[in-house]
């Protein structure tokens, strides 16, 4: 087993809207940008991994995507895995590459994340959302819904997924129990398009204030659009390596994997949050890191909606339960604060597709470890966590990917 591991390189395309660019295209892009960061040629790579949740539904490419994606780079012979896993699809692909490395089976691995959303049809984008849930079972969801959050009554109409009816009903149960304000999760939304508008390769660039954020559309009580993440393009890649693996690339600011870890939802009282997946897998993750949530100086957390990344911020350690409606009000989590969260502008300003979106939190990370963030520069940022959450199940996300970075 080596138990060090090594970011060389990371690439990420534009997130937003790509309706002429392919799939390949999109896979080419970030692996060449990822490839060139890394200082190696193609011919490099021991194994790859490939993530993706929704070709094999909108485009028929069910079976063998990573082959065919990687083989139009010259990424062939070499074990290839494809993963799909939910909205942790990303995460769950840098896991199994790390993995990879750790066990010796390759010296330099590549986990490339892509997703084509946009296909002119949002009825059928919309579908697809729901195979992150139990389809057997509609029934045990809806009883679910309606234990956290109740009848939330005046619903806005309009187009929306499944999971923002889950968020809804999450952030209701919140609500009622330990008094979170709509106006605490406007805060964390518009703390997330203000980090957005200096990030070149987010879907959104556009400030909002508060007041802005409360009055959009509203989808489902007491969550607007601007509160949520959009329907999004694109692809990042990441080369992960050991010791011997750096010796054969020519990077030039290797970063540190001190923690990937993974796992699922189990069942629990819902109101149970010291059981919450992200609780449990956290202290995980800072046991093998060595290290606990006041070490870490920058995070990018699953913010699908702008409730997500409040309960994740309790669950993460970063504040005490029922207060990070708090932390987000008095901007202790923006870029200057106390602990600076999404800086990339988050899943709902920078965009969120599903497969990508855990490696295009990586890459964020290693922008900031690295010192190459630029305007939204966390100052002295050392040691990095990502959050990526995908699925419902019983009342919890049913995976859960933990992620920790050092310099």
């Amino acid at each position: 087993m080596n138990d060090e591991v090594w970011i060389a390189g990371v690439g990420m395309t534009p997130f937003g809207i790509h309706r002429n660019t392919s799939v390949k295209q999109l896979v080419r892009s970030a692996i060449e940008d990822a490839r060139a960061d890394a200082g190696t040629p193609v011919g490099n790579f021991d194994a790859a991994v490939f993530g993706n949740v929704v070709q094999g539904l909108n485009e028929g490419q069910s079976s063998i995507a990573g082959q065919v994606a990687l083989r139009e780079l010259g990424i062939e012979g070499i074990p290839v895995y494809n993963v799909e896993n939910a909205c942790a699809t990303g995460s769950t692909a840098f896991n199994l590459a790390v993995n990879l490395i750790r066990s010796g089976s390759a010296d330099v691995a590549v986990a490339v994340g892509v997703e084509k959303m946009n296909i002119g049809d949002p009825t059928r984008t919309m579908a697809n959302f729901v195979g992150g849930t139990d389809v057997h079972d509609p029934a045990s969801l809806q009883r679910t819904l309606h234990e956290l959050g109740g009848d939330a009554g005046g619903d806005g109409a309009g187009h929306r997924s499944v999971f923002m009816d889950i968020y809804a009903a999450m952030a209701r149960a919140h609500m009622r129990n330990f008094g979170l304000t709509a106006h605490q999760i406007a805060a964390a939304a518009a703390k997330n398009h203000a980090h957005s508008v200096s990030n070149t390769r987010a879907h959104y660039r556009i400030a909002m204030s508060i007041d802005e954020v409360l009055a959009g559309r509203r989808l489902a009580e007491p969550l607007t659009v601007p509160m949520c993440a959009p329907i999004t393009d694109g692809a990042a890649a990441v080369i992960v390596c050991n010791t011997a693996g750096l010796d054969r690339l020519a990077a030039q600011a290797p970063i540190r994997v001190l923690a990937s870890v993974v796992g699922t939802g189990t069942d629990r009282p819902l109101d149970d949050y010291e059981r919450h997946i992200t609780r449990r897998l956290s202290a995980r993750a800072y046991e093998e890191a060595g290290v606990g949530p006041r070490d870490i100086s920058v995070a990018e957390v699953h913010d699908a909606t702008a409730f997500a990344e409040i309960l994740q911020s309790e669950m993460l350690g970063f504040a005490a339960l029922g207060e990070g409606g708090a932390l987000a009000e008095k901007g202790e989590t923006t870029i200057g604060g106390r602990i600076p969260l999404n800086p990339s502008g988050g899943l709902m300003s920078k965009g969120h597709p599903l497969g990508a979106t855990g490696i295009g939190q990586i890459f964020e990370l290693v922008e900031q470890l690295r010192g190459r963030a630029g305007d939204r520069q966390v100052d002295g940022a050392r040691m990095a966590l990502a959050e990526n959450g995908g699925g419902f199940h019983r009342g919890e996300e049913a995976v859960a990917v933990i992620t920790i970075l050092g310099i």
